[in-house]
This record gives C-alpha cells, structure tokens and sequence, in this order.
C-alpha cells in the first residue's frame, strides 16, 4: 500500500522542471550521444549545451541532436557553468559534461535519491571498470583533493572532482562564483558545505571517452 506521504512525493517529482547542462569544449566526437541519451533518459528535461569557443562541429551536431544551444565566450568550465545558472530556469539541475563518461541512464535515479535524502546537492560517485577512464594520476589527485577537503570541513566525501551532479534550485540560485576553470568541481561541493546543505553521492558508471574526444585536463 502507497502512504499519503509517497504519493505526495511521486506528484512533486512529476511537478519539478528539470534542466539537464552540458557545457561544452571541442566535443563534435561525443555531444550528440550525450544529447540523445538524456533525451531518452529523461524526456520531460530540457537539454542546454552552452559551447565555449569549441574549434570543431561541437555546435552542429548539439543541435542536430536536439539540444538548446547557447554561447559563452569567456574561456573556463567555472565561467559557463556560472551563466548556466543565471540563465536557467528550473527546479532540478543536472550537471554533466559533454564527453559522454557518464550515464545518463543514471540520472532519474540521481534525481530521485536526492530528492528521498532532502538534499540539495547529489554527486555522482565514479564507479569505473576500464582503467583507461580513469587514468591513475586523476584516481591519485582526487583522493587527495577530496581527502583534504573533507578534512578542513568535517564532511564526508568520496569523489569531490567528479563532473556529474544534480542540485537543488536553492543551491543553483545561491551560489557565488569566483573559479574560472576546473575549480568549479571543488567550489560546488565547498559552497554546499559552508552554508550547511546536505549533500549525498550515489554509484554510477564511469566509462572511456569515445575515440575522437580528447581530456581537457
């Protein structure tokens, strides 16, 4: 028997608006699979994929693909995630970049878990089965990354640089920006942390970038 409770919970999810981001660099070799596959996986979400000076077909193939594309010339991952949260709209954001590592498939899930554990921020928790994923150096920097952060501010954290998240509108709405480039990973979760949102992680598939996309890292 559903409670009272489950079915005002399943009505909320239904009611939400979700926007699903993608910024974008040079990605013509994987953007559009990763269009397609939050398209399938989440068909009632909006899907942005804001280019960042890509010198490739980047924005053709989004488009072709479906997506809402938008531009934003100032160079760095920290500056279009910025004006993806000032632009947007919605009441749950789903970050992920263009280079189709992620599962998509995962994402109702994701949205489902942080919504059960009241959270505003869920970060997706690389889970990786082919070593040429994730390449030893990168598992090396993000355990100490992740290790000191979680240190200085008593939280517990287990991929803090992971590229995957799901956020609150309250954590979207709120959030000061100062990184321009991949620090973006580690002000997210800090911001979290420092105005005492709870946070929550949850497994996911972590794969190989396609043959044609290259780390920006």
């Amino acid at each position: 028997m559903v409670s009272a409770g489950e079915e005002k919970l399943k009505a909320r999810k239904n009611q939400m608006r979700v926007a699903v981001l993608v910024p974008c660099y040079n990605e013509e070799a994987a953007i559009a699979k990763v269009v397609a596959d939050f398209h399938a996986a989440l068909p009632e979400a909006m899907i942005y994929v804001y280019d960042n000076n890509s010198r490739d077909h980047t924005v053709e193939r989004a488009v072709a693909a479906g997506a809402v594309v938008r531009t934003e010339r100032r160079q760095g991952k920290g500056n279009v995630v910025r004006r993806m949260f000032a632009d947007i709209e919605a009441d749950i954001y789903v970050l992920v970049d263009g280079d189709d590592t992620y599962d998509a498939g995962a994402s109702p899930r994701m949205i489902a878990r942080m919504i059960e554990d009241g959270a505003d921020l869920l970060t997706a928790r690389r889970i990786h089965t082919d070593a040429a994923a994730y390449r030893p150096g990168h598992v090396l920097g993000n355990r100490l990354l992740t290790g000191l952060t979680a240190l200085l501010f008593r939280v517990h954290l287990s991929d803090m640089l992971s590229g995957y998240r799901v956020f609150s509108r309250r954590f979207v709405k709120s959030f000061p920006f100062t990184a321009e480039g991949f620090g973006i990973e580690t002000e997210l979760t800090v911001h979290a942390v420092r105005l005492m949102m709870p946070l929550s992680e949850m497994d996911t598939r972590y794969k190989e970038r396609p043959a044609g996309s290259v780390s920006k890292l």
